[in-house]
């Protein structure tokens, strides 16, 4: 009886497996053979608890061994100031085009190094609606698009119940969409206030140039860059007012796909955005 050999990995099969190993965190290849990590974590601690006859001699006279000098305190180098480079940068901007070529040289951001691609914006510029969310995901990062994943999938049939849409069509308005980070962070995790920050002078230049009349935070991200408020659960739903606009924070779309039930009051703020863009000028 023939033995049932496994099939072989093709190319394409091992880069897959290799993307989805980084994609859990993975940062080292696996060696030839296996190492034994306490084993070498207690060598040190071994080797400085059992002092040699002669350093134990030596150390019980301060004349033949005296106190090594302390060296002196280091002190911090002051770095440049990141938020203060993006705010030139930003206002520096006259057009869109420019400003995302400025946040394309901007290189203090870490998460820019570890991402694939700089995530700007879609949809129409000039739309009425500019819809702000948090930061890209892999599907995001991949295409250099916002909300193009499950997530965006969910926005765009949501948008489209209130005939709204990133590409309109016959009866739909347009819509402007954008992150509050253009460039992913590892593993999905939200970013951190020093990262917000840096991007918060790009953000309002962004809503300057895009010109809209009315502004939708999804998340607490965004609402924490914009209104510079967290609880998305309380502030939903309520409008409020961010850089002269009025301003309608809403449930995210991918908190919407854990929580189905959330459903109800997302579509309660649709309809509530959708009365507000026939009463806006």
């Amino acid at each position: 009886m023939e033995s049932q050999l496994p099939p072989l990995i093709t190319p394409d099969l091992a880069l897959a497996l290799l993307e989805w190993q980084a994609e859990l965190g993975a940062t080292e290849a696996i060696g030839d053979g296996p190492i034994n990590r306490y084993e070498l974590a207690q060598e040190p601690r071994k080797a400085a608890a059992a002092p040699t006859a002669e350093a134990q001699a030596g150390a019980a006279d301060p004349r033949t061994n005296p106190a090594p000098p302390q060296p002196a305190p280091m002190r911090a180098q002051p770095g440049p100031d990141a938020v203060a480079q993006a705010k030139q940068a930003a206002t520096s901007a006259q057009d869109l085009a420019q400003l995302r070529a400025a946040l394309d040289g901007f290189n203090e951001c870490a998460l820019k190094r570890g991402a694939r691609s700089l995530v700007f914006a879609d949809g129409v510029p000039g739309a009425p609606v500019m819809i702000i969310g948090e930061a890209p995901g892999r599907e995001e990062d991949r295409a250099g698009l916002p909300f193009v994943g499950p997530a965006g999938q969910l926005l765009d049939r949501m948008l489209a119940a209130i005939d709204l849409s990133r590409q309109p069509g016959p009866g739909q308005s347009p819509v402007y969409i954008t992150n509050v980070l253009p460039w992913r962070p590892p593993q999905n995790r939200d970013p951190n206030p020093s990262e917000i920050a840096m991007m918060v002078p790009f953000l309002q230049r962004h809503i300057e140039l895009a010109a809209p009349k009315l502004l939708v935070v999804m998340g607490n991200i965004s609402a924490q860059a914009i209104l510079g408020q967290t609880g998305i659960t309380r502030l939903r739903g309520t409008w409020t007012s961010a850089m002269g606009l009025p301003c309608l924070p809403m449930f995210h779309p991918a908190y919407l796909l854990r929580q189905p039930a959330a459903k109800r009051q997302a579509w309660a703020d649709l309809l509530a955005l959708k009365a507000q863009l026939t009463t806006t000028p």
